[in-house]
């Protein structure tokens, strides 16, 4: 990471060592092993040394992020909680975290735990003050079948075709995310073109994904036979056609529009009646941008408030404007405005 560039990396996802600590073999209730991950990497001599590893890495993912870029980091109850309480340490400010609950998870073989069904993910931006990171609500409320997206998602753990294996048909990696998984992680909170940076790429998962979602990416790997099975997975993807990649946006995403604008492009004209949609008010539009009832003159969602007793208003959908025997909202022409950008800039 200490190559990158600053500020240059709009989403980390990272996947770091879990710091399992297991002690000795685990045996089904039929004694067959099972493939528990004991690979070095995993290993650390103490909870010190772990705790300096993961700030180490942590700060140099902090660096290279931008000022509005935010940071996926998932683990287990072995890890994630010294590694939440880093990021806090670091600067680093809490969005969500976000449970992934497995659908098939392993059992527990000895039966004195709970079973492990779930792992958790930390989102958070660089930093309290962060403005402009993105989240695209709409599209995943609009996927979810018009209900707000929750913190708890449910995909199974990866298997079957989508598993990698060796040449000796063991698993490539013994701890492979599954695809869906990053997919939300990647449509939750990226746009087409942004960089996805993986700092443990293993055997390239995310950047499977996001070459297939039309994001760019940069994985860092030092293991020689994940590089492959990454490279080799990776070169198979077909990225999307750019039409299927269009995210659904609500209007918070649209480019935001003054009153006055309505008036410079002679959509309502100085000294026009606004009126509520049932005609119980009726307010004059001045040539600043304002609207007065009387002497008292302020903004379409001041005067909108205040005439109903109210704390705040919409002015856009409360006010309209009168054609002929119909009444049409202010929100119409704003639309308008908008529709013109778009011709502008597509």
């Amino acid at each position: 990471m200490e190559a990158l560039p600053a500020d240059s990396i709009d989403v980390i996802f990272a996947d770091p060592p879990y710091n399992l600590q297991l002690g000795g073999d685990l045996h089904r209730p039929d004694q067959s092993k099972v493939d528990a991950v004991d690979d070095a990497w995993d290993q650390f001599e103490s909870f010190q040394a772990y705790d300096a590893f993961t700030r180490a890495w942590l700060l140099a993912a902090r660096r290279v992020l931008k000022p509005n870029g935010t940071i996926w980091v998932i683990g287990s109850y072995h890890n994630i909680f010294r590694v939440g309480a880093s990021m806090q340490d670091l600067g680093y400010w809490m969005l969500n975290d976000v449970v992934w609950r497995k659908t098939n998870p392993m059992p527990n073989f000895r039966g004195r735990r709970f079973q492990n069904a779930h792992e958790t993910m930390i989102w958070a931006s660089r930093d309290a003050d962060a403005k402009g990171y993105t989240f695209n609500y709409d599209a995943l409320k609009a996927s979810n079948d018009d209900v707000q997206m929750r913190s708890d998602w449910l995909f199974p753990i990866c298997s079957g075709a989508e598993r990698l294996k060796d040449e000796a048909g063991r698993k490539a990696h013994p701890t492979q995310k599954p695809e869906a998984l990053l997919a939300r992680v990647i449509l939750a909170s990226t746009k087409p073109g942004d960089v996805v940076l993986d700092p443990f790429f293993g055997t390239g998962t995310t950047g499977a994904v996001a070459k297939r979602l039309g994001r760019h990416f940069v994985g860092i790997e030092r293991e020689d036979a994940y590089i492959q099975a990454a490279e080799a997975r990776i070169a198979a993807v077909e990225p999307l056609d750019a039409s299927a990649l269009k995210m659904a946006a609500g209007k918070r995403a649209e480019p935001r529009i003054p009153f006055a604008s309505l008036l410079e492009a002679g959509l309502v004209s100085p000294g026009a009646e606004l009126t509520d949609a049932k005609g119980r008010w009726t307010a004059r539009v001045r040539a600043d941008g304002t609207i007065a009832i009387g002497e008292d003159a302020a903004s379409i969602h001041r005067i909108g408030a205040k005439v109903q007793g109210l704390d705040a208003c919409n002015g856009w959908t409360f006010w309209h404007v009168r054609s002929g025997e119909s009444l049409t909202p202010i929100d119409a022409l704003r639309q308008r405005i908008r529709d013109a950008l778009g011709a502008v800039s597509a």
